[in-house]
C-alpha cells in the first residue's frame, strides 16, 4: 500500500448538488424543492408534527397513565416454595439457582406466612412481610437485610 494508492470507500464522497443550473441537471428552475408551499420558500422552516395550524396528534390523544422506567419489577416468592430449600441461609442466588426467581438482581419479597414450626432458616437481602417475619422469627430463624431504605416494600 502507497499513499498515492488510498481512495476513500465507495459511496463516501458523492458530489455537491449545485441547483438552479438549468433543466438538463435535474435541479433546473425549483432546484429540486416542487412547486409553491411553505417548504419551497427561503426560510420555510416547521417544527416535527406541525400539521399546519391543525391541533397536532399530541395534542388530540388524551393523557394516559404513566410509567417509572427505572422501577424494578417486585418478584413475591410463597414461603411455602422454601420448605423443600436444605440450605440454612437463604438469599436471592440460592432462590434463582433452584429456579424459584428469574432474575437474581431484581428486588424478592417472601409473602403468605404459612411455615412448619421445627424447620430454621435465615434469610439475607430478601423483602419480606410482617406476618412472615413474625413466623420466621418465632420458629427461631433470623431475617438480614442490608439494605433498609426498600425492606418496607
Amino acid at each position: 500500500m502507497k499513499l498515492n494508492t488510498i481512495k476513500p470507500a465507495n459511496g463516501s464522497n458523492t458530489p455537491k448538488r449545485r441547483v438552479g443550473r438549468g433543466i438538463g441537471s435535474g435541479f433546473g428552475k425549483t432546484c429540486g424543492r416542487g412547486h409553491k408551499g411553505q417548504k419551497s420558500r427561503a426560510g420555510g422552516f416547521h417544527k416535527v408534527g406541525f400539521e399546519g395550524g391543525q391541533m397536532p396528534l399530541q395534542r388530540r390523544l388524551p393523557k394516559r397513565g404513566f410509567t417509572v422506567i427505572s422501577k424494578h419489577k417486585l418478584q413475591e416468592v410463597k414461603l411455602s416454595n422454601l420448605i423443600d430449600i436444605t440450605d440454612t441461609v437463604i438469599n436471592p442466588s440460592v432462590l434463582f439457582d433452584r429456579g424459584i426467581v428469574k432474575n437474581a438482581n431484581d428486588p424478592i419479597k417472601i409473602i403468605l406466612a404459612s411455615w412448619p414450626g421445627d424447620k430454621i432458616i435465615k434469610l439475607k437481602d430478601i423483602q419480606v412481610t410482617r406476618g412472615v417475619r413474625n413466623v420466621i422469627e418465632h420458629a427461631g430463624g433470623t431475617v438480614e437485610f442490608t439494605n433498609k431504605e426498600t425492606n418496607g416494600i
